[in-house]
């Protein structure tokens, strides 16, 4: 059981460096640091939003227009936390 939860937890701390890269990624090709048109910068944009998108879409319909500005990432990383926090202090310490 102690191994489920370690390979949970390590899942979820690669999903959380997904978002964040997902977000630096994103600013940077809004502030046109990076370009679209080069194919790596393409295909890691199109993989990093394969695999976040079905976790932010849920959260973006359920939040405000807030004019340009999307916390979803953000919201997404309090819910991953707060999912970590529950596995560490109720399931993990009652595996060993």
């Amino acid at each position: 059981m102690h191994a489920l939860f370690s390979v949970i937890l390590l899942a979820l701390e690669l999903y959380t460096y997904i978002i964040v890269g997902v977000a630096i990624l994103s600013w940077l090709i809004a502030f046109n640091v990076v370009n679209m048109y080069n194919d790596l910068v393409r295909s890691i944009w199109t993989g990093l939003n394969a695999l976040t998108e079905p976790a932010l879409k849920p959260i973006r319909r359920f939040l405000p227009s807030m004019g340009g500005m999307d916390i979803s990432p953000v919201i997404l990383l309090l819910i991953i936390y707060f999912i970590r926090q529950l596995i560490i202090d109720n399931f993990y310490r009652m595996s060993f």
